[in-house]
């Protein structure tokens, strides 16, 4: 399924706070462009993790992911995201630091669960978002 629309979320995790934002992308420089605008509405997050997924002209599905320094491999877990929803566009995981360290299995897990987190709110009829502390 193509993303059409763009759609956002929030999670929280041991202090740290993780914006996803799913959005219609169909080459790199679309996720570049996406990533940049991010990058400077959200200047206090170390980490701009994400993943795309589009078709080309050929027909063929290009995947792309980025983990931008952080542990864990974030970027693949966003890329595991799209492909299990079958999803075309991108994947942006922006994390502000909160002062604990999650580890390398607590960075992935969080990932994933803002991940999720908009897909569903992509998924809901009304676009209300899931809370999660």
């Amino acid at each position: 399924m193509r993303i059409n629309r763009v759609t956002e979320c929030k999670h929280t995790e041991e202090r740290s706070r993780f914006f996803a934002v799913l959005f219609p992308a169909s080459s790199i420089d679309d996720v570049d462009r996406v990533v940049r605008a991010r990058k400077g509405e959200i200047r206090k997050a170390n980490h701009h993790c994400w993943a795309c997924r589009f078709t080309d002209s050929a027909g063929v599905v290009l995947e792309r992911s980025k983990d931008d320094g952080e542990v864990g491999h974030p970027g693949r877990v966003l890329l595991e995201i799209l492909r299990k929803h079958d999803l075309e566009g991108g994947l942006l995981v922006s994390r502000v630091f909160g002062g604990v360290k999650l580890g390398v299995g607590g960075v992935s897990r969080a990932f994933r669960a803002a991940g999720e987190g908009v897909v569903a709110v992509l998924g809901s009829p009304g676009g209300a978002q899931p809370t999660k502390r």
